[in-house]
């Protein structure tokens, strides 16, 4: 693992076609390079810090999973990825771990979340109304109680600030009735795979979010990263007990430390102790280690 924190990428001859919060991606030509830097981010601010390897962590797991994904569809790696990624090593070694060369694809417009607990925004939401979203649930349910059944809960997909939840029939209006059902069926067969691999590990996959692209023929490809610790809850199994909160293999680790201090939520952000950022990467390192060992 790397000593320093990659925070931004420069000096590639390919140019820059978007950067996110974590993500920076470049134009290859026929490809994208969708390189994973060791940013940081917690209610949609960046922080000063990075995390020393998180990229390559986050790069990992995700490459690991879309092995798995490909028996249930498509997705966005480049069919040749391994010999290419190899090359673009040579002679960028800092990068070798932490890319992905992947298709040129149309992102829909929505985030897939399928939730099998009641934790974060779903419980603030039952907690007002009773119900997930729009799904009606037991009256009895705690925070992390588990769900009846996994449920997908789509939401908007914001250029900045926070993605809001959308109703199923909102979500078919956006995409199409028939490319939505694919969305939301393809979706829940992925959560239940890595839910049932998470629990081999000893691991609680309480949700995750994925994200889908289509090609010029409109053929549907899952896409960006693939339930990793940034884009999903996960939990120990030994220490689950409902009730409220649980510890977490994710960046909660940073919200919770962040969610003690008197800051509004908004740049700029205050500074992450040693203490957090080391605990945060030993959080992202336990959950690469278990998941796919």
């Amino acid at each position: 693992m790397p000593e320093k924190p990659l925070l931004e990428v420069s000096g590639l001859p390919y140019p820059l076609v978007a950067a996110g919060k974590v993500r920076e991606v470049f134009d290859m030509g026929d490809a994208f390079l969708m390189v994973a830097t060791d940013r940081v981010s917690a209610f949609d601010v960046v922080m000063r810090e990075g995390l020393p390897g998180k990229g390559i962590l986050l790069t990992q797991i995700s490459l690991y999973w879309f092995a798995r994904a490909a028996e249930v569809t498509a997705h966005h790696l480049v069919d040749d990825h391994a010999a290419r990624i190899e090359r673009l090593g040579r002679t960028y070694p800092e990068l070798q771990y932490r890319s992905m060369i992947v298709k040129k694809l149309k992102p829909l417009p929505i985030e897939a979340v399928v939730r099998g607990y009641l934790s974060g925004s779903g419980w603030k939401a039952y907690q007002e109304s009773g119900k997930l979203f729009e799904y009606a649930l037991p009256g009895d349910l705690e925070e992390s109680s588990r769900l009846p059944e996994p449920l997908f809960t789509p939401t908007t997909k914001a250029a900045s600030g926070h993605d809001l939840p959308i109703s199923c029939a909102e979500a078919g209006a956006l995409l199409g009735q028939a490319c939505f059902d694919k969305v939301r069926d393809l979706s829940l067969r992925l959560y239940v795979m890595g839910a049932e691999r998470a629990g081999q590990a000893g691991i609680i996959l309480a949700d995750t979010k994925f994200e889908f692209g289509t090609d010029a023929a409109g053929e549907l490809f899952l896409i960006d990263e693939v339930l990793t610790p940034d884009s999903s809850r996960y939990w120990p199994k030994a220490n689950y007990e409902p009730g409220g909160p649980q510890p977490s293999f994710d960046k909660q680790f940073v919200r919770d430390y962040l969610e003690s201090l008197d800051w509004d939520k908004r740049p700029p952000p205050p500074t992450l102790p040693p203490e957090v950022l080391a605990g945060t990467l030993e959080r992202f390192v336990d959950a690469y280690a278990k998941i796919t060992r």
